[in-house]
Formats: C-alpha cells, sequence, structure tokens
C-alpha cells in the first residue's frame, strides 16, 4: 500500500500501470452496474486510483474509499466544495459517509 502524499500527481506515479485496463465497472450488491470508467484521457488518473484499490482492497468499502480519498489529495476539497465536478471522488466520500459498497470490476481491453 502508498503512502499517499499532498499532490495528486505525484500520488499518480505511485501507482501500477493501467495498460491493458479497458474500464472499470462500479457494481452494486444488486448486481447492477452504477458507473463505469473508461481508459481515455481526462479518465485515466480516477481509472489508475480505482485499479489500485481493487488491487490493494478488492472491493471499494469504507477503508478503500479513505485510502482512495487521500490518494486524490488536492482533489478532495474541491470536490466536497464542488459536488457533481469530481463524480469519482464523489463516489468515495459517499461511501466513507455510510453509502454502500461496491466491487470493483476491471474490464481487459
Amino acid at each position: 500500500m502508498i503512502q499517499p502524499g499532498a499532490m495528486f500527481k505525484d500520488n499518480l506515479q505511485l501507482l501500477p500501470s493501467i495498460h491493458g485496463i479497458a474500464r472499470i465497472d462500479l457494481v452494486a450488491a444488486t448486481g447492477a452496474v452504477i458507473a463505469s470508467i473508461e481508459n481515455q484521457p481526462g479518465k485515466q488518473g480516477s481509472l489508475a486510483v480505482y485499479a489500485y484499490l481493487h488491487q490493494v482492497f478488492g472491493t471499494l468499502d469504507a477503508a478503500a474509499a479513505e485510502h482512495g480519498l487521500a490518494v486524490f489529495a488536492e482533489h478532495v476539497p474541491d470536490a466536497r466544495n464542488r459536488p457533481g465536478a469530481h463524480p469519482n471522488v464523489d463516489r468515495l466520500i459517499a461511501v466513507v459517509a455510510g453509502g454502500d459498497s461496491l466491487a470493483i470490476e476491471i474490464v481487459g481491453a
């Protein structure tokens, strides 16, 4: 497990490669896919964080979400101040606040 620092771009350098990942699906207990993160510009940082959380925690529960928020670093205060601006951070905030845990499914390229 990495020790996240204060800057997201520095934390990204510590995460495993996302090469070979097409997308990540976040799946509710009902089996419904509630969100997908595609491997495309503008979403690759979030894809890397969620892939890392899958590798370390196996599921998106409160402990994984708390660690994910530390990795997102300076984006968390902005997400709290502007709900909807960072939906992948918002999701972690919701899980930490008592929201349902989610399965993280990696879909290969």
